[in-house]
């Protein structure tokens, strides 16, 4: 009997990369919960293995009969702010995962993001203490999971900066933003900071969660993965914007924390505390998993190749 998989989130970026990738490489059954079936932009009309099921994870409960059944759950969706953000990333994501039966439920992947880890994937205190909605809410959502009845099979997966989304796809945050930040380029190019960060693309995500969903074995859990390509500095960065550009990098000012913070005083910016922990901290780089840590190969291994795509 096909396995079956249940996809919280699954009319987003990551989801639909995922339901196309697991549709080519399996035959799963895949039971997608969605709020609205029209922001679901594949053809899955002739697919007699998909089951869409349109509600939202308000009423995730009404759903415990069928989740008890699950030998996989990946949940993807997230509330982004306010109190949605505490009742979906936590609340009802808790609930979520203590419907499943440990008898059935086989591997339980559950997506966080990496601001609420430290260099070394451990827990920042921070994100629970001033972080906003949606990372406070994430961080609450952790503690709780990792000492849930499902532990033995949990795998959390860490997103760094997301890219993606394709016509036939809806775009990610930062996708939609790109041409946007293409256009301060020729001005912050005069500017140089410490700094780093890790990028991964929506489709090579769903390449590293299809292997963890059809692989025989896989990492003991719970289990901790951060997903990105290889540690990029803020000039890099600044150098390939630069170079898709045909931009030369010259004379540079650098930005200390010192004129940061002159700055922000100066002209009276009002800045939370997380953002100001964010600004003293710099460098996001985690230890990180990629697909060629699994023996596949990335789409997307440079920011180049996003750039390459933008019209």
């Amino acid at each position: 009997m096909p396995k079956k998989v249940f996809i919280t989130g699954a009319s987003g970026c990551v989801g639909h990369y995922l339901i196309e990738m697991l549709l080519a490489k399996t035959d799963y059954e895949l039971y997608l919960l969605v709020r609205d079936r029209r922001k679901l932009q594949i053809d899955l009309s002739d697919r007699l293995n998909v089951h869409i099921i349109e509600d939202s994870m308000q009423n995730i409960g009404q759903h415990r009969d069928l989740l008890r059944t699950m030998e996989f759950v990946v949940s993807t969706a997230a509330g982004w702010g306010g109190e949605e953000a505490f009742v979906v990333n936590r609340d009802k994501t808790i609930e979520l995962f203590s419907l499943l039966d440990p008898q059935v439920c086989e591997r339980a992947i559950y997506f966080s993001t990496a601001s609420i880890l430290d260099s070394h994937n451990q827990i920042i205190p921070e994100a629970g203490q001033i972080g906003t909605d949606y990372i406070a809410s994430k961080h609450a959502c952790l503690e709780t999971l990792e000492g849930s009845s499902i532990c033995d099979r949990l795998i959390t997966v860490f997103p760094t900066l997301v890219f993606g989304g394709a016509a036939d796809k809806p775009y990610s945050h930062l996708s939609r933003g790109l041409k946007d930040i293409l256009k301060y380029v020729p001005y912050v190019r005069f500017f140089k900071t410490n700094g780093s960060l890790h990028f991964v693309h929506a489709i090579d995500i769903a390449q590293i969660v299809t292997h963890l969903l059809t692989a025989p074995s896989v990492t003991p859990s719970p289990a901790r993965l951060v997903l990105g390509m290889q540690r990029l500095t803020v000039q890099d960065l600044i150098t390939q914007f630069c170079e898709h550009l045909n931009l030369k990098v010259g004379w540079q000012l650098e930005l200390t924390p010192f004129l940061v913070d002159t700055v922000i005083k100066l002209f009276r910016i009002e800045v939370a505390a997380w953002d100001r922990f964010c600004i003293a901290q710099r460098d996001f780089t985690y230890d990180v998993v990629s697909p060629e840590t699994f023996g596949l190969v990335s789409k997307y291994p440079r920011i180049a190749n996003l750039l390459a795509e933008i019209k």
